[in-house]
């Protein structure tokens, strides 16, 4: 995608250093919507949305042996692997997600005890691939922390629970699936852990609506945007 073509999707351009990153979309305003009374001034600011490029081995430092490691445990499972900002992400296939989750924590070479975190995004613009889990993993022996990433697509949002491996995942996927609506198959209890049980949708998805549900917190009542004080 080129200048031109960047600017005729939206006036949005590329910057000269992200000509090979995957453009999947443009993003519009300064919180990604339009036509909202934006105050902020941002409102007709466009840019696009770029996820970087795979990365070419020698990676560097320690970062080489965990990819070898890894991929020596996980045969055809890591789709791509990205190093960025002085970070390593491991992109893994969802149907080798919980054997790299498990030969990353057993593999005496590499010894990720640790699930700290674990969270969904929404990219709409990112076809066949729209919801991604990003996972992190931390080595308490060797004190390295890697990224593991897994995408599916919306239309079959589903992949392997890893709280068998990694029991602190549990609560980390009951909120990826209350927020975003990614099913953890083979979870322990998979319930809304924010949103009521009965609650429609999943608020932290990209086509989200926002405003305009009737929200009850304490007795008092949030007004829809259009019963709301103006600013503008």
């Amino acid at each position: 995608m080129n200048e031109e073509q960047g600017q005729a999707a939206g006036d949005a351009v590329v910057p000269s250093d992200a000509q090979q990153l995957e453009v999947i979309g443009v993003r519009e305003g300064s919180f990604g919507v339009s036509g909202t009374g934006d105050t902020s001034g941002f409102g007709g600011l466009t840019r696009p949305v770029v996820m970087p490029p795979p990365s070419a081995p020698p990676y560097g430092g320690w970062f080489d042996e965990v990819a070898e490691h890894l991929d020596a445990g996980v045969t055809g499972g890591i789709e791509k692997v990205v190093v960025d900002r002085g970070e390593i992400t491991f992109h893994v296939a969802r149907t080798h997600l919980l054997q790299a989750a498990r030969h990353l924590r057993d593999d005496p070479t590499l010894r990720f005890e640790l699930c700290s975190s674990l969270s969904g995004v929404h990219y709409p613009g990112d076809e066949g691939r729209e919801l991604h889990v990003v996972t992190h993993l931390t080595s308490l022996s060797f004190r390295r922390r890697i990224r593991v990433e897994t995408s599916v697509p919306d239309a079959d949002p589903h992949l392997p629970s890893i709280t068998p491996v990694y029991p602190t995942a549990d609560w980390h996927e009951r909120e990826t699936w209350d927020m975003f609506g990614i099913v953890f198959d083979g979870h322990p209890g998979l319930t809304r852990i924010l949103m009521p049980d009965d609650w429609p949708g999943h608020p932290q998805r990209k086509d989200y609506p926002l405003g305009g549900i009737d929200v009850e917190f304490k007795g008092a009542t949030i007004p829809s945007p259009e019963h709301r004080r103006r600013y503008s």
